[in-house]
């Protein structure tokens, strides 16, 4: 694990990498100053609303990254998943299920598998909250732009904002016709179908509906017969807004949207196979070899399956008066989610599990804004938040599982028999097994123990309300220079119960002191099996659950907070602009939604005076306490006849950050102590010629575990204090070329290309480290638009073919053995667009 680099590196480069810029590019921009109002008029405005208000690009004091539609449609990115390849602060990584999507920026960010965790990151489509990664990864529907804000943004944005906020808006309804229909095709036999319509009514009221259907072969083959490849693409959606603008000082914008996912997710790869591998492969089962864990391979003994289906509507009111205005956007969406799926990731039937989510979500958000030019701009706003989460899951014992252990134990238990001074046979001690030997002493009938009629049922429920209240005023001291504070006060309650239906025996038995049959511990009865008794425990791994609420434990989180930022901002001149923030950001408790929810170990006293620990019970977590983050920042904003660059200098914090580590059988769920980074973020356009513009745009991180002990390591807890966190790139950088074409005819074109790269990280903590990840990847793509509306496109991704993991982790009870997710090989296809107007 890499070691903390000194704080004063991140100076070091900073130094080099500003003076730079202003050698090359500010000065150009200050120089200026003598016919600045007439060259602003020249350069490309880009409006963002980062700050809810509709600001220039370049004058918002915000670190922000903007990805145009323009720029989206040209690299063919079709959901959120794809826009990291755009924007180098932005992380995001798919893992066990379509349905789960884990987003980071500046190395900070949870969620994914565990449903209980919200991101860190919030995401919000036309200003509408998206809680949870199932709502979020929807194909994008005529995109305008997406806003990545950096660091914490609790202040404005309310709900789940303090690592930072993905901001997607899209085209609304326009009053003139127009309309477009796209036509794609690709290898692994991919056919896409997407098209809008928009048009007016009347003078008052316009319409636009749009929508699309993704479908592909999965790229994973399967080594078992009767089993579909995986990884294919099967989605479509739809969406409708309506616009009214009675006047100018008026507007209603309503959205309903549905999407629908069927697919069969994801590639697993054996990357380290441990001493189990023997035991599946003896049984006539099937591990795929770690030489090349890139060959797409699959041994599932079933086809897994993903479903999800999400939709909702909202509705947005804008109305100025003389001196303010309002805005009102009111929401409601369902999100429902079920998977199947083969998690012993071999051939033999051992273990599968089935799970469902159902989300049904209410926001509401009110904003009065300041209108026209005041020494004091003024934002007054509420927040609330309304939510019932439905999930659980199933683990399913297969018809091998019995055999799976009987090969491992007897197996073990031969050798340490052979081992005594006395060797004795295995087959004279147990006749009828490890663990046949063990039923009928606990009056158990013959395969009893590890039956395929046997699972693990787990049900909860969480009801979570929120309300945020906020102010953030802008003073402007004189032309140039505008102070900024903000703050907000959030409460957050959330009300959880956990019911759990466990028929697996052997689990629920008390080996050491079970006086079940003899009236005394079994050790007592027959000594000669106590030193057996260990062996046994060993595979005794998902004990009952304790259940909750009881009267220790309320299932209920009652958090509040105040956040605040303060910035202040110089405007040098028109193109060179310079500011300073400090600001913090709040998440709520999270609860941990898995079948390895247990108690606090400061409640087991409790817990036993009363009765209620179950047999076997350990105690860990059942939720991790807010999240609580700070940041410092210095940023500066150039603009120049050919090209911006924007830099920003950054000291992030995040006390009690929730990390939520998969263990084989379920997610342990902790608060580190603390978590922090220091580093620089940029981007950067210039154009080279009249015809071709090169973008360069990068983040540089020195991530540290200020504080975590008990941490989840390769062999258990472990202190982390000091190390650097896995899974987070100390380098990312993204490099663009792009040449416009123009011919005499008026026909136009492009030819792009796109470099991803992100420095070498080990994946997770609780894998080797060896385990790492690198990325360098290649897109590219080219098009033509003619006179007549007709549109061509070719496209490539990973043009390189670049092999990288996207995380790992350890298999259910195969110990010593690691998975992990491959990247997604080279895809490539061609496109026919026709636009009308």
């Amino acid at each position: 694990m890499s070691k903390r680099l000194p704080a004063r590196f991140n100076l070091n480069r900073t130094t080099t990498l500003i003076a730079l810029c202003l050698g090359l590019h500010c000065h150009a921009a200050m120089s200026q100053e003598t016919n600045e109002q007439a060259e602003d008029e020249l350069y490309e405005q880009i409006l963002i609303t980062a700050s809810k208000r509709s600001t220039g690009l370049q004058e918002t004091p915000i670190a922000v990254s903007v990805t145009s539609g323009e720029a989206i449609e040209q690299t063919q990115v079709l959901d959120i998943q794809d826009l990291q390849a755009l924007v180098p602060t932005l992380r995001v990584n798919p893992l066990q299920r379509s349905a789960n999507t884990n987003f980071s920026i500046r190395g900070f960010g949870n969620g994914a598998n565990n449903t209980g965790i919200e991101p860190s990151v919030g995401v919000f489509i036309d200003g509408v909250y998206r809680s949870r990664a199932a709502a979020q990864i929807g194909d994008l529907p005529r995109v305008q732009q997406v806003e990545v804000l950096s660091g914490p943004q609790s202040t404005l944005f309310g709900k789940n904002a303090s690592a930072g906020v993905i901001s997607v808006r899209t085209q609304g309804p326009s009053f003139t016709e127009e309309g477009k229909l796209t036509l794609g095709v690709g290898n692994y036999d991919q056919r896409l179908l997407k098209g809008y319509y928009t048009n007016g009514i009347t003078d008052e009221f316009a319409f636009s509906l749009s929508g699309g259907v993704n479908k592909r072969d999965g790229y994973t083959e399967s080594v078992v017969d009767g089993v579909d490849t995986l990884n294919n693409r099967d989605r479509w959606n739809i969406r409708g807004q309506a616009l009214y603008e009675p006047s100018t000082d008026v507007k209603f914008r309503f959205i309903a949207d549905y999407s629908e996912i069927d697919e069969r997710c994801c590639t697993v790869a054996d990357v380290i196979n441990g001493p189990t591998t023997a035991v599946v492969r003896a049984l006539g089962g099937t591990v795929l070899d770690t030489d090349d864990p890139f060959a797409f391979k699959s041994a599932l003994n079933f086809n897994p399956s993903n479903t999800v289906e999400d939709g909702g509507v909202s509705l947005q009111i804008d109305v100025d008066f003389d001196t303010f205005a309002l805005t009102s956007i009111t929401a409601y969406r369902n999100n429902k989610s079920d998977y199947f799926a083969d998690v012993d990731y071999t051939s033999l039937d051992i273990l599968s599990e089935e799970g469902h989510t159902e989300i049904d979500t209410f926001t509401q958000e009110l904003r009065l804004t300041s209108l026209g030019e005041n020494t004091l701009d003024w934002m007054f706003g509420m927040f609330y938040f309304s939510e019932e989460v439905d999930t659980g899951d199933t683990l399913f014992y297969g018809q091998n599982i019995r055999s799976y252990f009987d090969v491992l134990l007897n197996s073990g238990v031969e050798q340490a028999l052979a081992s005594l001074p006395t060797p004795l046979p295995f087959d004279a001690v147990f006749p009828d097994g490890f663990l046949g030997a063990f039923e009928p002493l606990y009056g158990q009938a013959p395969g009893t123990f590890f039956n395929e009629n046997q699972f693990v049922n787990s049900e909860f429920l969480q009801k979570n309300d929120a309300l945020s209240v906020f102010f953030n005023l802008d003073y402007h001291i004189s032309d140039r220079l505008t102070t900024t504070v903000g703050v907000s006060y959030t409460e957050d309650e959330k009300d959880v119960s956990v019911e759990q239906n466990n028929n697996e025996v052997l689990s629920s038995i008390d080996i050491i002191n079970d006086p079940t049959v003899f009236g005394v511990p079994l050790s007592t009865a027959v000594p000669a099996l106590a030193g057996f008794i260990p062996t046994l425990q060993g595979v005794q791994f998902l004990p009952p659950q304790l259940v909750f609420p009881n009267t220790v434990e309320d299932g209920n989180t009652n958090d509040d907070k105040v956040t605040w930022s303060a910035r202040i901002a110089y405007e040098i001149n028109q193109n060179f602009n310079v500011f300073a923030t400090a600001a913090t950001g709040f998440k709520a408790s999270s609860w941990n939604l898995s079948r390895d929810t247990r108690p606090f170990g400061s409640d087991q006293s409790a817990l036993e005076s009363v009765n209620l620990a179950r047999v076997n019970q350990t105690y860990g977590t059942r939720y991790a306490g807010p999240e609580e983050s700070t940041v410092y920042e210095l940023g500066v904003k150039a603009r120049f006849k050919r090209g911006a660059f924007n830099v920003t200098l950054f000291d992030q914090t995040i006390e009690g950050f929730q990390s939520s580590t998969f263990v084989g059988t379920g997610y342990v769920l902790a608060n580190a102590g603390k978590q922090s980074t220091q580093g620089l973020e940029f981007d950067s356009t210039l154009d080279v010629t009249e015809n071709l513009v090169f973008s360069f745009a990068g983040t540089i991180l020195d991530p540290v575990y200020d504080s975590f002990v008990g941490a989840n390591g390769v062999n258990g807890p472990i202190d982390l204090s000091g190390t650097q966190p896995a899974g987070i790139h100390e380098r990312s950088f993204v490099a663009g070329l792009t040449y416009h074409l123009e011919f005499e005819n008026g026909t136009t074109g492009f030819i792009r290309s796109d470099y991803l790269h992100e420095s070498e990280t080990q994946l997770v903590e609780n894998v080797p480290p060896e385990l790492t990840r690198e990325v360098n990847m290649l897109n590219a793509s080219a098009g033509l638009t003619f006179t007549n509306g007709i549109s061509v496109q070719l496209w490539v991704r990973n043009l390189n073919n670049d092999e990288y993991y996207l995380s790992a982790f350890p298999p259910p009870i195969q110990a010593g053995s690691f998975n992990a997710y491959p990247s997604q090989p080279r895809t490539f296809g061609a496109t026919v667009s026709y636009m009308f107007d």
